[in-house]
């Protein structure tokens, strides 16, 4: 089917929202949020992630109007200046996600991530509106941690350090970019926060820990907690790399919108920095003690494989989120178990209609 181009409407109250990457699961979890509000969504994605049409099509179903769908490149400047011009509000997740596929060929993550979000900000800063920015960037950032000593405590690793333990790593914390995605990835964040600096653009970065919920199809690279729950209900075993005791802060999906929203209400006082978003220290969960869970709630045992540590991996990273809970008055209100246990049900309830589920098919370009 052929898409319609995309117009700026002349409408002045209805208010048109730009996802780049917006196929993809927080993407699909936002648009589906500003739909059910009445809002005009533009979702442009280039559909190259695994399972992605899943989601494009379930919104299409569920929605008949104010949804608009661009299949096309961050790299396609064009394209890319034609969308921000419809937008009143941008939301940038786009991305190449994965160290590995970074470290097989860094050229390709360069030119997505840091490229990609280059042709972006030059997009917005020539529109005549200027819409502001919501960026999601990572916690890689701020590299591997290998000077963050940690101690064994059961099947966790801990900080020694008693400030981390309590709250976490903040944004204080020097970048320090460990592997081509974690530089990709730092050179987008960079030049976002220099082009609010220079140029005035409204934007906010969040660095985000590991973000999970419904139509997230997960793979050992990017989603591992989705990726691990479906494993286990595919009766498939699981490679760990590392030990496993490595921790992490998780984060409902329904919370990242929160706070996604909260940053473009109050983007007067906001923009120009970077928040560190996560579940926090009351949101964090090992990797042996998640595959703990998934049995508990999958009622069998998951076949665990182990691999060698890969670059830049940490052994202990959790948000210190304390920054962004003042300025934007906001705090996860999903637990780390509720949580994965609403992931867990969606998957055993859709999985299978998707595996007979029509594909999206639209104009590419």
């Amino acid at each position: 089917m052929k898409e319609p181009k995309l117009k700026v409407l002349n409408d002045a109250n209805q208010h048109t929202t730009l996802i780049t990457g917006g196929a993809g699961f927080v993407g699909t979890n936002l648009a589906d949020t500003l739909l059910s509000e009445g809002k005009s969504v533009i979702i442009y994605d280039n559909l190259s992630r695994n399972g992605v049409e899943k989601n494009l099509q379930w919104l299409r179903d569920k929605y008949s109007s104010n949804l608009k769908i661009e299949i096309a490149d961050v790299r396609n400047e064009t394209a890319l200046k034609e969308a921000v011009n419809a937008a009143d509000a941008v939301y940038h997740f786009a991305a190449q996600v994965a160290v590995t596929t970074s470290c097989v060929d860094p050229i390709l993550d360069f030119e997505v991530n840091a490229r990609g979000t280059l042709n972006l900000l030059e997009a917005i800063r020539l529109s005549e509106k200027q819409p502001p920015l919501v960026f999601t960037s990572t916690n890689k950032v701020y590299g591997d941690l290998d000077d963050l000593k940690v101690v064994l405590k059961g099947n966790r690793y801990e900080p020694e350090n008693a400030e981390v333990a309590a709250d976490g790593v903040s944004e204080d914390r020097p970048v320090e970019f460990h592997s081509p995605y974690g530089c990709s990835k730092g050179a987008a964040d960079a030049y976002i926060l220099d082009y609010a600096r220079t140029f005035g653009l409204k934007a906010v970065i969040f660095r985000m820990s590991c973000i999970y919920g419904p139509h997230q199809f997960g793979t050992e690279d990017q989603g591992w907690v989705a990726h691990f729950l479906i494993s286990a209900l595919e009766g498939k075993p699981l490679t760990i790399y590392g030990d496993g005791k490595q921790v992490r802060d998780i984060l409902y999906v329904t919370d990242l919108i929160k706070a996604m929203k909260i940053a473009q209400e109050n983007m007067p006082e906001l923009t120009g920095k970077a928040f560190n978003i996560g579940g926090g220290v009351d949101n964090t969960v090992s990797l042996l003690e998640l595959t703990n869970m998934i049995e508990e709630l999958h009622g069998d045992t998951v076949d665990i494989d182990f691999g060698d540590w890969r670059p830049g991996d940490q052994r202990y990273y959790v948000s210190d989120i304390r920054k962004f809970k003042t300025q934007g008055n906001w705090a996860p209100g999903v637990s780390a178990y509720q949580g994965i246990e609403n992931l867990y049900n969606w998957l055993s309830e859709t999985r299978s209609s998707f595996k007979t589920q029509k594909v999206y098919s639209g104009q590419t370009r």
